[in-house]
């Protein structure tokens, strides 16, 4: 399953592809040159408020270094590489969308490591000099209070202090996240998202969590009473899902925003005896069909459980409500 999903040559796809301003994104097998680099190391998925402390420091070491700021990340995640508890796990970002979040934050670069078993198997000083060292010419290696990596995350700032001294290069170990009184972690976020808590995870991410797709063609009974739908298929297999109900969203889409709702569910009053969970968004006041084209959906706020009517009529009065409870929760948004 994880050679058919994540190929090396998606990789190189996605690095040639993906529309970047002002980041540069490399492979670390790749040849590329970094200007004096700065360098810090982790998953970043979510690019979460602790990511951003991280980032903030990061940039202004790159600064005092006259060099590039440069985030190193292992793709796919370890955990599905490795397979623990891959089942239940899902993630915050796909890499498109962590990439744009690093982009909005200011990094020169982003390098990525493929992830497999035999990068695993490097203790975090051999990751170093293979990786960061050997490729990149690291000068700086920043690190969180609390970061690990290497074989079995081992390998933390005081493990890596002969490493450094070996191969030249300097750590800089930062503090706790000042005056966090809560836990910033990307499974905490995750807990809130599929519990419906969109608003603690907005407050931990620093912004609205939102899901990368691709709009697929449904069955099109919704616009049979005024509510057209576009089914969204999320591009990352363990995209994590927030929980089933209905939303207001904002959505983008070939560069313009609109508003919308949304509902993540089996939808019972259709298809009674559906086993498959969709994702249908309304977006409002616009009509065609898109299918094909990838959306950016913002998750403003949870309106309700989904629920099971009895028939179409029943339905289409509570969507007219969700429709004003919707406008109303997006009238005052800002981004």
């Amino acid at each position: 399953m994880f050679n058919e999903k994540f190929q090396h040559s998606k990789f190189i796809k996605f690095v040639h592809l993906f529309s970047h301003e002002r980041m540069k994104v490399n492979l670390i097998d790749e040849p590329f040159v970094a200007r004096r680099p700065v360098v810090t190391i982790g998953i970043f998925d979510g690019v979460h408020k602790g990511h951003q402390f991280i980032l903030d420091n990061l940039k202004e070491q790159a600064g005092r270094n006259r060099g590039e700021s440069a985030v190193v990340t292992l793709w796919p995640h370890p955990r599905i590489v490795l397979n623990k508890d891959v089942w239940d796990f899902r993630l915050l970002h796909s890499l498109e969308e962590k990439t744009r979040e690093l982009e909005k934050r200011g990094v020169d670069r982003l390098i990525i490591v493929p992830f497999n078993r035999e990068v695993a198997s490097l203790s975090a000083c051999e990751f170093v000099v293979k990786y960061l060292v050997g490729k990149i010419g690291v000068e700086v290696l920043i690190m969180g209070y609390d970061n690990k990596f290497g074989r079995e995350r081992k390998g933390d700032a005081g493990q890596l202090n002969d490493c450094a001294r070996t191969h030249g290069f300097r750590i800089v170990q930062l503090p706790e996240l000042a005056g966090n009184h809560e836990k910033v972690n990307s499974t905490t976020i995750r807990n809130a998202v599929l519990t419906g808590q969109l608003e603690q995870a907005k407050k931990l991410l620093g912004y609205h969590y939102y899901l990368t797709g691709t709009i697929v063609e449904g069955n099109r009974i919704g616009r049979k009473f005024g509510y057209p739908t576009a089914n969204v298929h999320p591009l990352d297999p363990y995209k994590l899902i927030p929980l089933g109900g209905v939303y207001a969203v904002r959505i983008e889409r070939e560069g313009a925003t609109y508003s919308g709702m949304l509902n993540i569910g089996y939808r019972p009053t259709i298809d009674s005896a559906s086993e498959v969970k969709t994702i249908e968004t309304h977006i409002f006041d616009v009509t065609g069909d898109f299918y094909g084209e990838q959306v950016v959906i913002h998750f403003i706020q949870r309106i309700r459980d989904e629920m099971k009517f009895s028939g179409i009529d029943e339905l289409k009065n509570q969507l007219d409500k969700d429709r004003i409870t919707a406008d109303r929760l997006l009238r005052d948004y800002n981004g």
